[in-house]
């Protein structure tokens, strides 16, 4: 027994070195003072000092910081709303709402782009932020509907009839006792949300101007002509931003239970 709980650590100690073994050299290689992504010359921090000064990286950083916060907000509208609704009457159809409700999220991202491309171009709609924000908030619905509609079945209606009973009007109800219930779960999901529309390149790519460039497509594009150091030190900031709404996102769900 003691023997296979042995394997089993070493085996999984391998594993997670694996995976994270390219992780931690680019964020070494970030800090290498040789412009060679393979040769070690000394410590330095001239990539991050020429990524702040990089006008092109800022317009990318904010247009990303736009279109994450503009899709989070939308999206926390239109999907606590329709778990509310949800949950205020009982149908057939609801199984199958919820279903159709996560498909955003289960298609192939370059299938969703091809379909985001193809609407808005018969829209005509002009592609830019626009089309980013309508294409975001599409598969940002999903991570905040389903936590909030989990949420709202846990807590039941009981709080709330009584509420009702002292006299409460609908909004106050609402205000006071259901929005609290459930704003740890639209914490939670508008983070794991803005995580996935901050680093989204593929759908983004689909349905993006020419003037207009996220972050994560900037990266992309930087890319095709080689590994720089500079793209590590972007890699080691969008993995430590990463990194910090994911441990936010788990305290929330810790307050939440």
């Amino acid at each position: 027994m003691k023997k296979n709980s042995l394997l089993s650590t070493i085996y999984l100690w391998i594993v997670t070195i694996i995976l994270y073994i390219p992780i931690i050299l680019t964020v070494i290689y970030s800090f290498n003072d040789n412009k060679s992504p393979v040769y070690w010359t000394g410590f330095s921090m001239r990539w991050y000092e020429e990524l702040a000064h990089d006008r092109s990286m800022k317009e990318a950083l904010i247009n990303s910081l736009i279109l994450a916060f503009s899709s989070c907000g939308l999206s926390i509208l239109i999907a606590t709303s329709a778990a509310l609704a949800m949950r205020k009457r009982e149908s057939k159809w609801d199984k199958i709402i919820t279903y159709l409700s996560t498909l955003p999220i289960m298609i192939p991202e370059i299938i969703l782009g091809m379909v985001f491309l193809g609407v808005f171009s018969f829209m005509n709609l002009p592609f830019g932020m626009l089309t980013l924000i309508i294409a975001h908030t599409t598969f940002c619905i999903p991570y905040i509907f389903s936590m909030v509609k989990a949420r709202l079945q846990g807590i039941g209606t009981q709080l709330e009839e009584a509420a009702y009973d002292l006299g409460a009007r609908p909004f106050r109800v609402f205000w006071d006792v259901t929005l609290p219930s459930i704003l740890p779960a639209i914490l939670s999901g508008a983070i794991l949300a803005f995580a996935m529309s901050f680093d989204d390149v593929v759908i983004s790519i689909f349905v993006t101007g020419a003037s207009t460039n996220t972050l994560a497509i900037k990266i992309y594009t930087k890319l095709k002509t080689g590994v720089t150091p500079e793209i590590n030190a972007l890699a080691t900031v969008l993995l430590v931003v990463t990194i910090a709404v994911i441990l936010l996102s788990e305290i929330t769900k810790k307050k939440e239970e």
